[in-house]
C-alpha cells in the first residue's frame, strides 16, 4: 500500500450511540446439531483379516508422516506445546472434528446465519441483565448531536469527528470498508497518524509506553474529516486502486488490489512529509468481552514461546511481541489487546477512545475535546458537557452510559461455526494446521472465572483462532508516510507497535462477514475483497504461510475456502 500527498482518514467509530429507550426481543438460536459420519464410523472398523487393511494402513501412515513433517516445519515444538497447553488438547485433536469447536463463543454463542449474525446478546445472559444490553444497543446505534440540543443526554457531537454514531462504522456490529471511489465518503475507515520522535524524552517515553504516539502539532493522532458548521474538516479522505495479480502454481491468477490513499482538501495547513498514515477500517464487535477474559498471562506466554528459537535456523521464521500502553483510565502501563495494532487495554477505555477521537465526545476516561490547541475554532466551538459531580470534569458521555455501552461491546455473541464437519471443510482445516497458520492464529483459550461480574464469560471454552500479539507483516502491509515512504522498523506509532506490524485478528465469525454487510472487505485497511485475496497479501513473517498457499491447486483452494468460511 501506498500513501501519497494527500492522505486520509475516516470513521471508524468502535463504539458509540446515543440514548434511545428501545427494547426488542431477540431470539438466540441453540447451538447446531451435530451427527457423527457413517463413513467414518465404519473406516474406524475395518477388519483385520481383509488384504486393503495394510494398503490402507500404509496411505494413512504415509498422510500422518507427511503432516507431521509439515507441521515440524512450520511450527516450533515450543510453540506447539504452549498451544496446547492453552487449548487443553492436543494439536491433533485440534486440526480434525471438534464437536465443542462449533459453539466458538462458548455458551455465549448463537446460531444465527443471517445479517443479524453479530448483533445478538451471549445466549448465557440472564433475564435480568439483558435489558442493560438493550440500552447499551441504543446508544451504539442512534447519532449524536451537536450542542446544545433538547436530546442533552447524547449531545456534544464533535467539534471536530468523524460519524455521528457507532453503527455508522460498525454496520450491523461488523466490519468496514475502505471507500471504493475517490467520491465515497470513508465513513468505516479512519486514518492515524503519527510523527518521528526527535528529542531523547519523547523516544524514551515511547520505549516505555507513556505515550501512545508523538501526536502532530496541528492533526494530531487521528485525522477527523468532517465539522461541525464554523469548523474546518481537517482533510478529506480519497482512494485509488490498481490490480495487482498473483498467479498460482497450476496457472491460476487471483487479482489482488492494492490501495493508494489520498489526504485532499487539508484544512489546518499543509501536511510533512514524515508523518506516517496509518488506514483502518472498522473492526467487528463479536466476542471482544471473551478476547478481554484471556489471561495477560497466557499472551505472554505465547510470546515467550514463539521468540524462544528465533535465532534458530529451524525457527518457523514467526516472531511475536505484545503491545504495552498506556491506560487512560488507572494511569499505569499494561498489556494491550485491542484495535488493529493492540493499542487499548480493555473495553471500557477502547469504547471511551473510540468515543472520543471518532465522535469528538468527552468522557470521565477522556475528559479532553479531541482539538489541538491551534485548533481555535474547534477549541472554542460549544460541548454538550454536563456536570458529574463528586468532584469528577463535566462530560458528554456520562460513566452510566459508558457502562451500558461496555455491557453491550462485552456481550455481542460469536456465532456457531456452520458446516465444522463436512469433509471439504475438514481437509482446509488440515491445511491449516499443515501449513503452521496456527502459529499466529491460536485455536482455542480455556478462560478463569475471574473476581468481576463478567458472568458470561467465566469459564468459556473458545476457539477465536489469534494470539493477539503483534507480528511484522511485510512491506505491502506497513504503513507509509504521507509522501509514499516506507518508515524505520524503529518508529513507534502506536505505543511499542511500529508501521510493520499488526495484531493478528481474531477469525471467529469471519465466513459471516459479508452476509452481515455485503460491502464487508479484510485486512487493516479493507484492500481484501475476499478471504483469498487477505491470506495472499501475507508477507513478512507470514511469507512462507503465503508461498504455501500459492502451491494449493483448485481443490486446494476450494478446501482451505471451505474452511475460512466454515468459521
Amino acid at each position: 500500500m501506498h500513501v501519497n500527498n494527500g492522505f486520509t482518514r475516516k470513521a471508524l467509530s468502535i463504539f458509540h450511540s446515543s440514548f434511545i429507550s428501545q427494547f426488542k426481543n431477540v431470539s438466540v438460536g441453540m447451538s447446531v446439531p451435530f451427527t457423527l459420519s457413517l463413513a467414518l464410523a465404519s473406516a474406524l472398523s475395518l477388519s483385520a483379516c481383509q488384504p486393503v487393511k495394510d494398503t490402507d494402513d500404509n496411505a494413512a501412515n504415509k498422510e500422518r508422516q507427511h503432516s507431521e513433517s509439515m507441521q515440524s516445519e512450520t511450527v516450533t515444538p515450543e510453540r506447539v506445546q504452549t498451544i496446547e497447553s492453552l487449548a487443553g488438547v492436543p494439536m491433533q485433536q485440534l486440526a480434525s472434528f471438534d464437536a465443542q469447536e462449533i459453539k466458538q463463543g462458548g455458551d455465549t454463542g448463537i446460531s444465527i446465519t443471517s445479517s443479524e449474525s453479530y448483533s445478538k446478546p451471549s445466549s448465557n445472559i440472564t433475564a435480568s441483565r439483558k435489558g442493560n444490553f438493550f440500552i447499551g444497543n441504543a446508544f451504539f446505534r442512534q447519532p449524536w448531536v451537536i450542542a446544545p440540543a433538547s436530546t442533552d443526554s447524547r449531545d456534544g457531537l464533535g467539534a471536530l469527528f468523524n460519524v455521528a454514531a457507532c453503527q455508522s462504522c460498525h454496520v450491523k456490529d461488523g466490519r468496514g470498508h475502505a471507500p471504493m471511489t475517490a467520491d465515497d465518503d470513508a465513513d468505516s475507515l479512519l486514518i492515524r497518524l503519527a510523527m518521528p520522535a526527535t528529542t531523547d524524552e519523547q523516544r524514551q517515553q515511547l520505549k516505555d509506553s507513556l505515550i501512545e504516539k508523538v501526536a502532530h502539532p496541528m492533526y494530531g493522532g487521528q485525522l477527523q474529516d468532517r465539522g461541525i458548521q464554523g469548523v474546518p474538516a481537517e482533510a478529506r479522505i480519497a482512494v485509488q486502486w490498481a490490480d495487482k495479480p498473483m498467479t498460482f502454481a497450476d496457472g491460476h491468477v487471483e487479482t489482488l488490489r492494492a490501495p493508494t490513499f489520498h489526504l485532499t482538501n487539508p484544512g489546518y495547513g499543509a501536511f510533512d512529509d514524515e508523518l506516517m498514515v496509518s488506514p483502518r477500517i472498522a473492526l467487528p464487535m463479536i466476542g471482544l468481552g471473551l478476547l478481554e477474559q484471556i489471561p495477560d498471562a497466557d499472551i505472554k506466554k505465547q510470546a515467550a514461546s514463539i521468540n524462544k528459537n528465533s535465532a534458530n535456523k529451524n525457527s518457523d521464521g514467526i516472531s511475536g511481541k505484545f503491545n504495552m500502553a498506556m491506560d487512560p483510565q488507572t494511569g499505569k502501563v499494561a498489556l494491550g489487546r485491542f484495535g488493529w495494532k493492540a493499542g487499548q487495554t480493555k473495553l471500557i477505555t477502547q469504547n471511551q477512545s473510540a468515543f472520543n477521537e471518532d465522535m469528538g465526545l468527552t468522557s470521565n476516561i477522556r475528559p479532553n475535546e479531541s482539538c489541538m490547541p491551534m485548533q481555535t475554532a474547534c477549541v472554542k466551538a460549544a460541548t454538550g458537557a454536563d456536570e458529574q459531580g463528586n468532584g469528577k470534569p463535566a462530560v458528554e458521555v456520562s460513566d452510566e452510559v459508558a457502562k451500558f455501552i461496555e455491557f453491550y461491546t462485552r456481550n455481542l455473541a460469536v456465532p456457531h461455526r456452520r458446516n465444522a464437519d463436512d469433509k471439504l471443510v475438514l481437509a482446509g482445516k488440515k491445511r491449516f494446521y499443515d501449513m503452521g497458520c496456527q502459529s499466529c492464529h491460536t485455536p482455542r483459550y480455556q478462560l478463569p472465572k475471574t473476581a468481576d461480574d463478567h458472568l458470561e464469560q467465566h469459564g468459556q471454552i473458545i476457539y477465536p483462532y489469534t494470539d493477539l500479539l503483534l507480528h511484522d507483516m511485510g512491506d505491502d502491509l506497513a504503513d507509509r508516510t504521507i509522501a509514499g515512504k516506507l518508515p524505520s522498523k524503529d518508529l513507534q506509532v502506536e505505543f511499542l507497535a511500529n508501521s510493520y506490524e499488526w495484531r493478528t485478528p481474531a477469525l471467529w465469525g469471519i465466513g459471516l462477514a459479508q452476509s452481515v454487510d455485503s460491502q464487508a472487505t479484510f485486512l487493516h485497511d479493507g484492500r481484501a475483497r475476499t478471504l483469498m485475496e487477505a491470506v495472499l497479501w501475507h508477507g513478512g513473517e507470514a511469507k512462507k504461510q503465503q508461498q504455501q498457499v500459492l502451491k494449493l491447486d483448485k481443490q486446494g483452494r476450494a478446501e482451505l475456502n471451505a474452511f475460512l468460511k466454515s468459521l
